[in-house]
């Protein structure tokens, strides 16, 4: 899937919502696959699912940040 905010399929704050937001199960492997070859890009992941996780039907971004915190 094509996200909104990719610059060139750099991983931006706001193509990181698109993704954790919208994105299917092979995005989510992608996004995975980037952040064990990029480590400076789990912060970004926690500053994009850290506004949602007050909302507990969030549960994308409640997933992603537990991923974070646990890997």
């Amino acid at each position: 899937m094509k996200h909104r905010h990719l610059n060139h399929e750099r991983y931006t704050l706001a193509g990181l919502d698109d993704v954790i937001a919208r994105g299917k199960l092979a995005d989510w492997k992608a996004l995975r696959d980037e952040m064990r070859r990029d480590p400076a890009l789990a912060p970004k992941v926690t500053k994009v699912c850290r506004p949602k996780l007050s909302d507990p039907y969030a549960q994308r971004y409640h997933f992603w940040a537990n991923y974070v915190r646990l890997r």
